[in-house]
């Protein structure tokens, strides 16, 4: 079984979609949305200079070891 994420951009596809999925060719599932991925994805919508994942993850990890290193 193999899983892949389509984004859908034509209303006919859908409907291709759920004549397979009637057919039980294809088994369809919504996947949850972060509420952190479209929090940055609003976020990067409107800002001029958009970090990166990585530059997130090293600040976050910075300011983790700030904190805990003081207890």
């Amino acid at each position: 079984m193999e899983a892949l994420k389509i984004e859908i951009l034509n209303p006919k596809a859908l409907q291709l979609i759920k004549g397979m999925q009637d057919l039980k060719l294809i088994k369809v599932s919504d996947e949850p949305v972060s509420s952190l991925k479209s929090y940055l994805k609003k976020m990067r919508q409107s800002a001029s200079d958009v970090p990166s994942l990585d530059a997130i993850t090293k600040i976050v990890d910075e300011v983790r070891a700030k904190r805990y290193a003081k207890k």
